[in-house]
């Protein structure tokens, strides 16, 4: 049943659309907003590398239906002891968003509850965006039915952000912060730390806070000295 969710795969605050940095994903933003507005595809597959933020546009997706005082569930099926239970009456939902997909394929018992929910679903047109790690031909998937069923709609690669674009995403996130990110500061991460977007974030978190404890600005120098504490640099400035 529904209430089987734990609450730690609640909405985070910050995964909304005007917080998502589009970079070369407007036809796939498009899709969805026309998608939760009724007027487009109702079925919607995203796919692409880990951090390309497939997660936040979920997340996204179930923020706007809820602003507008319109119930949507986020399934992340990666969430540990799920069982294909959770499925039964979900197609009640005006959106479902199913992430992960891919953690629970080629598992006999969820391929059969998947195939029965995609059925119900399109049954009671309700709106579903799922996404996976691959484009669906690519999935582990033992049930052809249901790997056809994951094509019915609209496919969408979430492509990832080149290093300028991941640079004006931080300063984002930053500014939305109240508080400000060089290019140099922003340069100098993308050289020395992991350049996927949720590692970035994070760390964006932390120097965040740090700034605020000591009352520095963002600089270079200040960085090192963060970082040098927890975190090991990969190269010189």
């Amino acid at each position: 049943m529904i209430d089987q969710l734990p609450l730690r795969v609640q909405l985070r605050e910050e995964t909304t659309f005007a917080n998502f940095y589009g970079g070369n994903n407007i036809t796939l933003l498009k899709a969805l907003n026309e998608l939760l507005e009724g007027k487009g595809e109702s079925f919607i597959y995203l796919w692409g590398e880990p951090s390309v933020g497939r997660t936040h546009l979920l997340q996204a997706c179930c923020h706007t239906m809820n602003n507008r005082s319109l119930e949507a569930m986020y399934l992340p099926l990666k969430t540990p002891q799920l069982a294909p239970s959770i499925l039964q009456g979900l197609e009640s939902k005006p959106l479902i968003c199913i992430d992960d997909i891919d953690a629970v394929l080629s598992q006999p018992d969820w391929e059969e509850a998947l195939l029965h929910f995609y059925n119900r679903v399109r049954e009671s047109q309700v709106k579903l965006v799922i996404a996976g790690n691959y484009v669906p031909p690519q999935l582990n998937c033992q049930l052809a039915d249901l790997r056809s069923r994951l094509s019915w709609g609209l496919v969408f690669q979430v492509i990832g952000l080149t290093d300028a674009e991941k640079i004006k995403a931080l300063q984002m996130r930053a500014h939305d912060r109240g508080f400000e990110l060089s290019d140099e500061v922003g340069q100098f991460l993308l050289r020395h730390y992991p350049r996927d977007m949720s590692a970035l974030f994070n760390l964006l978190d932390k120097l965040d806070q740090a700034s605020l404890i000591a009352q520095r600005k963002l600089t270079v120098p200040f960085v090192k000295e963060v970082l040098n504490i927890s975190l090991p640099t990969s190269g010189k400035d």
